[in-house]
C-alpha cells in the first residue's frame, strides 16, 4: 500500500504480559517523573543480561547495570511518536559521570536508547552501522534489548553508543581549553551538519551556497569540543579549516592532484560515506546528522567523513524526496524541484567531488571491490536474516504494544501487515537498489586507477577490537597504506605470546581479523587482559589492549 498525505492514528496500544526475553532487559524507574525534552532528570536503570544464549527474566537481579542515570527525550521528528527514544548518562551516587561497559560495549557514560517505530523492520540503523564496520570505519555499536519504563512494557529498543570523542568511539586526540597553539590547536575536532535541535548548539554559517543562486547556507555545528567548552582560538581554527576546504572546492584547481581537495580530506572516507549513504538512499544523507572529524596535524591533519548516523528513514522507508525509489542519487537531491524549499541542503562540495573524474574512478573501483566482498547481496541478506532470528520473539511483543503493522506511520513508503513482510520488503528493496547502483556507478576502474591504490588509506592504523570486553570471538580492524605481509600476535598479561597470525600478502585498504579467544593449541584462554600487536613492517607496529570475559 502506498502512503497518503497526513498522519494516521495507530490503533490503541495494548498491555503486554512480559515475563522474560532472549534479549537483555532494560528497566527504567523515574520515581513518577515524566522524562522531559532538553533537560535531564535523575532516574534509576537496571539491566538484566545473563549472557549469550541465556534466558533473561524480569525477576532476575540487575546484573549488568544497577545504578543512577540522568535521562532525557531525544530526537527531532521522531519525538512525535508515542514510542519515545532517550539519551542517558550513567552516573555515580554523587552525580558524576560514570564510565561503564554495557552489554559488551566499551566503557563510557553517554548512551542512547533508540526506539525503532516508523522502521517496522526494527533493523535499519543496526544494519547501516554494521555495514560501516564492515567497510573498516567506526560506527555506533548496537545491542537489542526490551524496555520497561515505570512498570510499563515499551517494546524493542536498541542500546547504542552516542557519537563522541573516545578511544573506543571517534578515536581522535583530546582537545583541552588550554590547547590553543601549535600542534595542540590542530585537533581533535568533530563538526556536523544537522537540524538546530537541543540547547547546547553553536557553530558558523558557510559563506558558500549549496547550489548556484541559492539563498540558503550550510550551518556547521561544533560537536567536539562542545559549544560551551570550545574556546575562541579553537573556534577560529576549525572554522578556517572548513572554510579553506570549501574555498578550494569552490574555485578553480580544486581537482589538482597535488594542491586540490586531497590535501584537505581523507578521500577514502568520503568515498565510503557516499557508498553507505547511497546503498540506503538515506533521505537525510549528507545534510542531517552528517559528521566529519579531524585529528592533530602530527597524526594526519585531514578531515575524515563520518561516522554515519541516523538511517531509520533509509532503505526505502521514506515517501518523500524519492526515498522509496530504488533508482536515483541522494547526493544530487539539491536539484529536486520538491526539495527547493527545504532549508537543510547538501553542501555543494559533495556533488562536486562525486562528479570529479579521478574521485569517480576511485569510487568505481572501491564499489565493485566491495560488491565482490563485504557488500555482496548474500552477505547483507544473511546479516538481515540473522537479525530477524534474534528479533523473532521480541518483535511479536513489540507489535502487540504498538499496533502499527497495518498502519501508516510517517513517513512509511509501504505498510505491509506483518513483520515478515517488512523484512522481506527491506531485502527486496536492497536487492533492487544494489542492481541499480551496479548499473549506474560513475567512473571507470581502469588500469590507470589500480583498485589497491584507489582504496588504500594514506596511513597505517590499528583499531580497537569489538566487542570489547568480549566472550567468544572479537574482531580486530586495521588499515594499511600498501600491500604487505602483516602479523598479529596476541599476548597475555605476562607478555607471553599465546597466538600469532601471519596474514600473508594482504592488499592495501581496510581489513579485519576475527579471533576466537583460543591459543595456538585451540584451547580456550581464561578471562583476563590480553594485548594484540599488529606489525606492518619494522617501523610500523602498534599494540592495543582487550579484555576477555568467560
Amino acid at each position: 500500500m502506498l502512503c497518503c498525505c497526513g498522519l494516521l492514528t495507530a490503533l490503541p496500544a495494548q498491555s503486554v504480559n512480559f515475563v522474560s526475553s532472549n534479549l537483555p532487559i532494560v528497566v527504567l524507574d523515574t520515581d513518577g517523573q515524566v522524562i522531559p525534552d532538553k533537560e535531564k532528570i535523575i532516574a534509576h536503570m537496571g539491566i538484566i543480561y545473563n549472557g549469550e544464549g541465556q534466558r533473561n527474566y524480569l525477576t532476575d537481579d540487575y546484573n549488568e547495570y544497577d545504578g543512577r542515570i540522568a535521562i532525557e527525550l531525544r530526537g527531532s521528528s521522531s519525538i512525535q511518536f508515542p514510542k519515545k527514544q532517550y539519551a542517558l548518562e550513567t552516573q555515580d551516587s554523587l552525580g558524576n559521570n560514570l564510565n561503564v561497559p554495557l552489554l559488551g560495549m566499551p566503557e563510557e557514560n553517554d548512551w542512547v536508547l533508540y526506539a525503532p517505530y516508523s522502521d517496522k523492520s526494527l533493523m535499519r540503523n543496526v544494519l547501516a552501522y554494521q555495514l560501516a564496520w564492515d567497510l573498516g570505519w567506526y560506527a555506533s555499536r548496537t545491542r537489542y534489548c526490551e524496555l520497561i519504563l515505570n512498570g510499563d512494557y515499551r517494546g524493542v529498543y536498541v542500546l547504542m553508543e552516542k557519537i563522541k570523542r573516545d578511544r573506543n568511539r571517534v578515536d581522535i586526540s583530546t582537545l583541552n581549553p588550554e590547547e590553543i597553539t601549535g600542534d595542540d590547536l590542530t585537533g581533535g575536532y568533530i563538526v556536523k551538519v544537522d537540524k538546530l535541535a537541543g540547547e547546547n548548539i553553536d557553530g558558523w554559517t558557510s559563506p558558500f551556497p549549496p547550489e548556484t543562486g541559492s539563498n540558503y547556507r550550510i550551518f556547521y555545528q561544533y560537536h567536539y569540543p562542545k559549544p560551551d567548552e570550545i574556546v575562541p582560538e579553537q573556534q577560529t581554527y576549525i572554522k578556517d579549516m572548513v572554510t579553506n576546504f570549501e574555498a578550494k572546492m569552490f574555485g578553480p584547481g580544486f581537482d589538482d592532484p597535488v594542491t586540490g581537495y586531497s590535501q584537505y580530506i581523507l578521500v577514502e572516507s568520503f568515498i565510503d560515506v557516499i557508498i553507505l549513504t547511497e546503498i540506503g538512499k538515506n533521505v537525510d544523507g549528507y545534510r542531517l546528522s552528517a559528521y566529519m572529524y579531524k585529528d592533530k596535524e602530527s597524526t594526519g591533519n585531514r578531515f575524515v567523513a563520518g561516522p554515519i548516523w541516523d538511517f531509520n528513514l533509509a532503505f526505502g522507508n521514506a515517501n518523500y524526496y524519492s526515498g522509496g525509489s530504488t533508482g536515483g542519487w541522494q547526493i544530487t537531491i539539491n536539484s529536486l524541484s520538491e526539495f527547493r524549499s527545504d532549508p537543510f541542503k547538501v553542501p555543494f562540495w559533495w556533488e562536486k567531488l562525486f562528479n570529479e573524474s579521478l574521485f569517480a574512478n576511485r569510487l568505481n573501483c572501491r564499489w565493485f571491490w566491495l560488491r565482490a566482498n563485504v557488500l555482496s547481496g548474500s552477505r547483507i541478506f544473511s546479516f538481515i536474516d540473522s537479525l530477524a532470528v534474534v528479533l523473532d520473539e521480541a518483535q511479536q511483543r513489540n507489535f502487540i504494544r504498538w499496533r502499527i503493522l497495518d498502519e501508516y506511520v510517517w513517513p512509511n513508503q509501504v505498510w505491509l501487515g506483518t513483520y515478515a513482510n517488512e523484512v522481506s520488503y527491506l531485502k527486496k528493496w536492497i536487492e533492487t537498489r544494489l542492481i541499480w547502483l551496479d548499473q549506474n556507478m560513475p567512473g571507470n576502474c581502469t588500469s590507470s586507477v589500480k583498485p589497491d591504490v584507489a582504496i588504500s588509506p594514506d596511513f597505517f592504523t590499528l583499531e580497537q577490537n569489538y566487542p570489547n570486553p568480549f566472550n567468544g570471538t572479537t574482531v580486530i580492524p586495521f588499515t594499511m597504506p600498501a600491500a604487505a605481509e602483516p602479523r598479529i600476535t596476541i599476548y597475555d598479561l605476562a607478555g607471553k605470546s599465546v597466538r600469532a597470525f601471519d596474514l600473508r600478502t594482504f592488499p592495501a585498504g581496510q581489513g579485519f581479523l576475527v579471533w576466537d579467544g583460543r591459543d595456538t593449541m585451540g584451547r580456550d584462554l581464561s578471562s583476563g587482559i590480553y594485548f594484540y600487536r599488529f606489525v606492518f613492517d619494522q617501523n610500523k607496529q602498534v599494540t592495543k589492549r582487550m579484555l576477555l570475559i568467560r
